[in-house]
Formats: C-alpha cells, structure tokens, sequence
C-alpha cells in the first residue's frame, strides 16, 4: 500500500493565490485608513464581505481589489499607496495600483472614482464615498450602493455576483421597488433565472 502524501503543489497554489488577494486588500485598506483617505472596498471582495455575513461556505474568491475613491484624492492616494510597495498606472482608461514593479494587472488594486461613469455608456455613476459601512476591518459600500453599481455594470461576473446575493436571501423580488427604475429590468431578469 502507497502510504505517501498525495502531492500538494496545487491546492497550495490555489490557497496562495486566495492568501494573496486578501493580503493585498488588508495592506490597502489599512494604508487609506490610517491616511484617513476615504473610501469603500468594492468589487467581489464587497459582495464577498456581504454573503460572509450570512453564509462564509457562499462566498466566491475574487482575484482583484477594486477600491472606490474621490478623484480629488487620487494624488495623496498614490504617495499612500507608493509607500506601501505598490506601483500606480493608468492603462486603457483604468487607473491601478499594481502589487509592486514586476506584478500584472491581476495583481492589482483597480481604482473607480465615486459619483463618476466608469464607463461612459453606463446607466449611472458610481456611488459617494461617504456612503459605507464598517465590514471589520475594512469600509464597504452599504448592500444598496453595492446592488446599484453591479446592476449598472452588469458585466457576466456582476450578475453572478448579484445571483450570490440573492442565493443567500440578501437580494429578492422586493428589491425591484428599491432599484432606480432604469436597473430593475435588470435585476428583475437575474432574478427570474438566478442559478443562471
């Protein structure tokens, strides 16, 4: 009988690769807190940081941070963030802090700027910054901002991240009426298929 381990190498990669996502996020959000710059987690760590609330086996890995800052902030951003080891950029219309000089975009905390489009095709702006919540130990956008941007954005990986929301029972048909009219056509079809 085989009594070696099985090999490890790529369930330690899977787990290195989560490790390394949340360092990033922790050395981000600790970096503006303590700069007192304000902004608000975004993205699938956001939807992560809600579904973690009812459900921790629901929750989805994400492969980026995405932050949400005022555009008067980006200059005190980047000193902030530069300090911390991290490299700015501004590629195709995306603003990035890379995980250091040798990292890719995956690598990176990407940047939206509140009460602006990210795109200029999209329904509606971004949220406010002064809209969060503290979802220890980082600041989140409150789940009706949250619900807002994805809706807006309603990329394939929003809409399954809307589709987590509403498996958990943090999203359902009473959100129609809690939607700006022109996004609850959009959650009213994810809702009518929400395993896809």
């Amino acid at each position: 009988m085989d009594t070696k381990p099985p090999d490890t190498w790529v369930l330690d990669r899977m787990v290195l690769a989560v490790e390394r996502v949340r360092e990033r996020l922790l050395r981000v959000t600790s970096a503006l807190d303590g700069a007192g710059i304000p902004y608000a987690v975004v993205g699938g760590n956001a939807v992560g940081a809600w579904v973690a609330r009812v459900d921790v086996a629901a929750v989805r890995n994400t492969q980026d941070v995405d932050i949400l800052i005022r555009r008067t902030d980006l200059p005190v951003t980047i000193q902030v963030l530069e300090a911390e080891g991290f490299v700015y950029r501004h590629v195709a219309s995306v603003d990035m802090f890379l995980d250091g000089p040798d990292a890719k975009p995956r690598d990176a905390v990407h940047v939206a700027f509140s009460n602006e489009k990210v795109r200029d095709d999209y329904l509606l702006p971004t949220p406010d910054v002064a809209e969060y919540e503290i979802a220890p130990p980082f600041r989140v956008l409150p789940l009706e901002a949250l619900v807002r941007m994805k809706l807006t954005s309603f990329r394939r990986k929003d809409q399954v991240h809307i589709q987590d929301l509403i498996d958990v029972g943090l999203v359902d048909q009473s959100w129609l009426g809690r939607v700006p009219p022109e996004l609850a056509d959009r959650l009213r079809e994810i809702l009518a298929n929400p395993d896809g």
